[in-house]
C-alpha cells in the first residue's frame, strides 16, 4: 500500500544522487542502541516454531540425500550387475573420470593464443552484444533533469517499507530507500541540514515514536539524517521490558507531520500519544510541546499566511487553532463530531481550510473566529461551514455553507488545487478520486475516476504541474492523473493551464 505522498519540487534533487558511504561504528551501535532489533524479538520468536519445521524437513531432505549418496556409491562399486540400465550408468560414471576432473590434459590452450581473443576494441565489434546501449540507457535513467519532477512515495509491500523517489513522466523507480518501521504521513523540506542553501530531505512519521529524516539525493542510504526523539534504551528484566525514550520524544506513533515553509527548519508533529509538538531539525530539540487534545492528534497544518498558525485535528472530535508564539494561550476550538482524518488550508485564502473526519455526522458548532471549513465524513458526506461572523460564545451555532454527498464511503483524503481557486480533490475508500468545483459555495462535480488504485488514502497536487494530481492507495501502484485531459476541467479552468502557481502572500 501506499500511504503517503510528497511532491518535490523541479530543479531541487541533484541531477546524480550520491552513493551512500557504508555506516561508521557510530552509527551501528546506534542502531543497535535504537531498540528495533529488540523488537523484533518476540517476532522472531513467533517464527522460531517455523523455522523448526523447516529444519525438520531440511534434515528429512538431508537424510535423502545421504541415502541417494549411499545409493549412488555402492552403484559405482557394483562390477558384477548384468542389467543393461545398471552398465549404462557405470559407463557414463567411468566416461567422466570424476576423480581426475581437475587435471588438465597437455596441448590444451585454456584461453586461446593470445590477449586478442579475450576482447574486442570496442563493443561495437563484440558480435555477442546484442544491446551495446544499455549501459548508456541505465546511466541516463539516473539522470534527474532540472526540468523532473519527483514525487516520492512512502509504502510497505510484504512487511517491507520504503521511500521510492518515481519520476513524474514515465512513473519510473529512480532509487529507493528501505525505513525501519511502517510509514505513517510524510513531510518533504528543504532546510539545508547537511549546509548549502537547500535540501533534499523527506520527514517519516511512523508506527515508532520517532520522526526520521531522510536525504532523498543519496541511493542506498541505511541511515537518516537526522532523528527526532525516538527510543534511547530498552532493558528488559524476564518478560517484563521498560523503554526509555530521548529527550522531549513523542511516546506513541506519528500520525501527522506539517513542514513551515516560512521557517524552513520548523516541523509539526502530531502523534498518537495525545500531543502535538513543534521541532528544530537543525538542532534536533522540540522546541514546543502542546497538549490540547485528550486524544490521537491525526493531523498538523501550518498556516501558508500566518506561518505562526499551527491547526491540528484529533480523535477526540476537535479542531485546535494556535498561535505558536502564545503556546500558554488555549487557542480556539470547534467541534466537529468526528474524528479527524486529515487537515488542509486552503491555499487561495487565509481563512479557509478544509477537514476530514470519519464518522457519521457533524455537528453545525465551530467556534474559531473568521474560518472557514470543509468538513469530509465517513459516509462521504463534505460539509462546508463559513464561520467568520460567529461568535465566541458556547451556545452560538453556524449553519453549513452547503452539504454534499461526495463518495460512498469514507473520503480518506483532500487536496486543494495549489493553482485553481475553489477546485479541490477528494479519495475515498470507495476507489474513487473526484475533482470538486465550490465557487460561490455552490459545489458540482466536474470530473470523477477511478485510478485502479485500490482503497484511495492520500491525493495529492503538484506545485510545479498544478494539473498533475498523484494518488495512492491500497493496491501500491502511484497513479497520475493528469485532469488537464478532462474536458470539463479544461474547459472551465484551461486559462489557468499555461500559469504557475502564485506564491502565498505574507
Amino acid at each position: 500500500m501506499i500511504a503517503a505522498i510528497s511532491w518535490v519540487p523541479k530543479g531541487v534533487a541533484k541531477s546524480v544522487p550520491a552513493e551512500a558511504d557504508p555506516p561508521s561504528k557510530e552509527e551501528i551501535e546506534q542502531i543497535l542502541k535504537s531498540g528495533l532489533l529488540d523488537k523484533r524479538e518476540d517476532s522472531d520468536d513467533e517464527e522460531a516454531e517455523e523455522d523448526m519445521n523447516v529444519d525438520e524437513s531440511k534434515e528429512n531432505e538431508d537424510d535423502e540425500v545421504a541415502i541417494a549418496l549411499a545409493a549412488a556409491d555402492a552403484l559405482g562399486k557394483v562390477t558384477q550387475v548384468s542389467s543393461a540400465g545398471t552398465d549404462g550408468i557405470i559407463d557414463g560414471l567411468k566416461e567422466l573420470d570424476m576423480d581426475n576432473y581437475d587435471e588438465e590434459e597437455e596441448g590444451i590452450e585454456l584461453f586461446g593464443s593470445g590477449l586478442k581473443d579475450l576482447y574486442y576494441a570496442s563493443n561495437d565489434m563484440d558480435p555477442y552484444l546484442k544491446d551495446k546501449d544499455n549501459d548508456s540507457e541505465e546511466d541516463d535513467d539516473m539522470i534527474i533533469r532540472s526540468d523532473d519532477s519527483v514525487i516520492v512515495c512512502a509504502s510497505n509491500e510484504d512487511d517491507v517499507s520504503h521511500l521510492e523517489a518515481n519520476g513524474e513522466t514515465n512513473m519510473y523507480v529512480h532509487h529507493a530507500l528501505i525505513i525501519p518501521a511502517f510509514p505513517l504521513c510524510t513531510a518533504w523540506l528543504d532546510c539545508p541540514i547537511k549546509g548549502g542553501e537547500r535540501g533534499n530531505f523527506i520527514a517519516v512519521g511512523s508506527m515508532e515514536p520517532a520522526i526520521e529524516i531522510w536525504d532523498i539525493d543519496i541511493i542506498d542510504e541505511v541511515q537518516p539524517s537526522v532523528i527526532l526523539g525516538g527510543i534511547a534504551d530498552i532493558k528488559r528484566k524476564g518478560k517484563k521490558k521498560s523503554i526509555k525514550y530521548k529527550k522531549d520524544s513523542h511516546k506513541d506513533a506519528v500520525l501527522g507531520l506539517s513542514w513551515n515553509k516560512e521557517y524552513r527548519n520548523i516541523l509539526a508533529s502530531a502523534s498518537a500519544d495525545h500531543s502535538v509538538k513543534v521541532w528544530d531539525v537543525t538542532t534536533e530539540a522540540c522546541n514546543l510541546t502542546m497538549n490540547d487534545h485528550t486524544d490521537k492528534v491525526q493531523a498538523v497544518a501550518w498556516n501558508p499566511f500566518a506561518p505562526q498558525i499551527l491547526l491540528s485535528g484529533s480523535f477526540d472530535h476537535t479542531v485546535c487553532l494556535k498561535d505558536g508564539r502564545k503556546p500558554s494561550h488555549s487557542g480556539f476550538k470547534f467541534s466537529v463530531g468526528a474524528d479527524v482524518e486529515s487537515l488542509a488550508w486552503d491555499p487561495h485564502s487565509e481563512h479557509s481550510f478544509v477537514v476530514s473526519a470519519r464518522f457519521m455526522f457533524v455537528t453545525n458548532s465551530i467556534y474559531v473566529k473568521a474560518l472557514f471549513a470543509l468538513v469530509s465524513l465517513e459516509n462521504g458526506t463534505v460539509t462546508s461551514f463559513d464561520i467568520r461572523a460567529a461568535s465566541s460564545a458556547s451556545t452560538s451555532e453556524t449553519k453549513p455553507s452547503f452539504t454534499i454527498h461526495a463518495h460512498d464511503k469514507a473520503a480518506s483524503s483532500l487536496c486543494f488545487n495549489p493553482l485553481v481557486p475553489n477546485l479541490l480533490a477528494t479519495g475515498s475508500t470507495d476507489k474513487m478520486v473526484k475533482l470538486w468545483d465550490l465557487t460561490n459555495n455552490q459545489p458540482s462535480c466536474i470530473a470523477s475516476r477511478n485510478p485502479k488504485a485500490g482503497a484511495v488514502f492520500t491525493v495529492s497536487f503538484s506545485d510545479d504541474c498544478p494539473f498533475f494530481l498523484a494518488i495512492g492507495g491500497s493496491k501500491g501502484k502511484l497513479q497520475l492523473w493528469d485532469i488537464s485531459s478532462e474536458d470539463a476541467v479544461l474547459k472551465k479552468y484551461g486559462k489557468y493551464v499555461a500559469q504557475k502557481k502564485p506564491s502565498p502572500k505574507s
